[in-house]
């Protein structure tokens, strides 16, 4: 599966249209027509990890198999002899309430051999298993799997079982992943060094057999950077490297440094020392996320620090003053993102801020401030 003849899918673009098809299959009648899926995509870009969180949001079951792992019975059941017949025990891990709703994963399905992936066509393609059990409508059946030019395990998939798919390509998508990170409070200088070093972000022409830069290892090196202190810095760069391979591993180590010797960016929202903009383009990518970063984490004094944020902007390239603008308005919930834009957009210094950049950006009514951000 190359991906030049596939239409490469984001991670926001997978989740609404995995939304439809858990809404469509609300109405048990669909469920013989909505088609399972299959999510094609590289190692590490976060394919089972979009759907499980998907399955949290959305409060429904949600059972990950990997069938690599796994045993033909393990799907099919185990046959045991009763009397002069053959009667079968299926897996206890398979959906009994017939209201229940959620997602049935088969991931690393290309990892499977061709014995696994027999057993699994029947609840895949029929959502049943012979006359011994029939999946509740309210479930979505997908697979997950690697191509087979991603340098990892991969047998081809049957030309019948691949008819039956819906086929998506998952593609590495640093804006979304960088709002993920936001929202799950990854480490801020890692987002700042990856919109300044996007070639970072997702790259397999590296060593794979080693660590190498994905969505998966920057999570990882998130979590090692917020143990700086106990790990000591000469540990932490061989985790690094270890983790995503010393090319990106050096960057980001030498862009964290830099980044240590800007001025207090919570001083400066408090008015308690001057306005000072970075000059180097490394440097104003870190400023404006650590500026994200620090305006909503205290409540006191906020009106003055959101007057101060848009000072700030002012003084910045439109370009710049927008990536900061869009970062601070994000969040998971709506209510926040509402709260956030009626505080900023209604200050009174706003329209200081749209006087000088409102010509380099869209701020109508229902505006994706997020298109016009240099990220």
């Amino acid at each position: 599966m190359s991906a030049n003849r596939q239409i490469l899918t984001t991670p926001k673009e997978l989740q609404q249209f995995l939304s439809l098809q858990l809404k469509l299959l609300e109405n048990a009648e669909h469920a013989s027509l909505v088609a399972p899926v299959m999510l094609w995509g590289p190692p590490g870009v976060g394919k089972s990890t979009i759907v499980r969180e998907l399955c949290k949001k959305q409060g429904i079951g949600f059972i990950d198999i990997r069938l690599a792992q796994r045993e033909p019975v393990d799907i099919r059941g185990l046959p045991v002899v009763r009397g002069n017949q053959v009667d079968w025990l299926l897996s206890g891990e398979w959906p009994r309430d017939p209201n229940s709703r959620g997602i049935i994963l088969f991931d690393e399905i290309t990892a499977a051999d061709r014995s696994l992936q027999v057993a699994a066509y029947e609840i895949i393609l029929d959502r049943r298993l012979g006359d011994l059990y029939q999946l509740p409508p309210g479930w979505l059946v997908l697979a997950a799997g690697n191509r087979s030019g991603d340098r990892a395990v991969a047998y081809t998939m049957s030309s019948a079982l691949a008819n039956r798919f819906c086929h998506l390509e998952l593609k590495a998508d640093l804006n979304s992943w960088t709002l993920w990170a936001r929202n799950h409070e990854l480490d801020d200088g890692l987002i700042a060094f990856l919109r300044y070093q996007p070639q970072c972000f997702f790259d397999m022409e590296t060593d794979v057999e080693r660590g190498w830069p994905s969505p998966r290892s920057w999570e990882k090196v998130s979590f090692y950077l917020k143990q700086r202190e106990q790990l000591g810095e000469s540990l932490l760069q061989k985790i690094l490297c270890g983790l995503v391979g010393p090319g990106a591993a050096y960057q980001l180590i030498a862009f964290l440094k830099s980044r240590s010797e800007m001025p207090d960016i919570d001083l400066m929202l408090n008015g308690k020392v001057p306005i000072e903009i970075p000059e180097r383009p490394d440097m104003l990518f870190a400023f404006c996320s650590a500026l994200s970063h620090q305006l909503w984490r205290q409540d006191t004094m906020l009106d003055t620090r959101i007057g101060r944020f848009l000072d700030i902007g002012v003084a910045m390239s439109a370009d710049f003053a927008t990536l900061a603008l869009v970062d601070c308005l994000q969040h998971p919930k709506e209510s926040e993102v509402q709260r956030r834009t009626e505080l900023l957009l209604g200050h009174s210094k706003f329209s200081q801020w749209s006087d000088k950049h409102g010509q380099h950006v869209n701020l109508g009514k229902g505006a994706n401030l997020a298109e016009d951000a240099p990220i």
